[in-house]
């Protein structure tokens, strides 16, 4: 009987020893889900930072390369504008008739290199002649009627215009019909 006794305990020691470290093992598992699902928390929000971060950079770079862009546009017109008087007048001596041909031919050469200069900043001249009326680009200084013309067309420029891409320099002052 005692044996059997004996017997009981030790199987009931070993049912509460199972027990015990059944219990053990949802506790450690349950430890490493909680640990898990906070690790993959805190993954996700890195990630979720990480890629605002970058975001936000990329906006910056966008932002700055078009700060830059407009800084030399801006810059640009401010010294194309100073010297636009130049041009106009280095245009009336291209105009200008006189028998020296080498002068002449000395002058437009002059002139042809100052305007491939301003290409090559972006520089370009507004049409006018033949074109619309456009306030946006065009300066009206008076207003004829004419029957060979359609309505708002521009008959004739006073003074040449520019811009810079879209941005005017300087207005054409032009002559409107009708």
């Amino acid at each position: 009987m005692e044996e059997k006794k004996e017997e009981v305990e030790k199987t009931t020691n070993n049912d509460e020893k199972q027990k015990l470290e059944r219990e053990e093992n949802n506790k450690n598992q349950n430890l490493e889900n909680v640990m898990k699902d906070t690790a993959k928390q805190e993954l996700e929000e890195m990630t979720d930072r990480y890629k605002r971060l970058m975001a936000e950079f990329d906006n910056f770079k966008k932002r700055s390369a078009k700060e830059r862009e407009s800084l030399y546009d801006s810059l640009t017109s401010d010294i194309v504008t100073s010297i636009l008087p130049v041009l106009d007048n280095l245009e009336k001596a291209v105009s200008t008739k006189t028998e020296d041909q080498n002068y002449k031919q000395g002058v437009e050469m002059v002139y042809k290199q100052f305007m491939d200069t301003l290409a090559s900043l972006g520089v370009e001249e507004i049409k006018t002649v033949g074109e619309t009326f456009n306030p946006e680009y065009h300066e009206a200084v008076s207003s004829v009627q004419d029957e060979n013309l359609g309505e708002k067309e521009i008959k004739e420029e006073f003074r040449k215009g520019y811009k810079i891409r879209e941005k005017v320099i300087r207005h054409s002052m032009v002559v409107v019909a009708n």
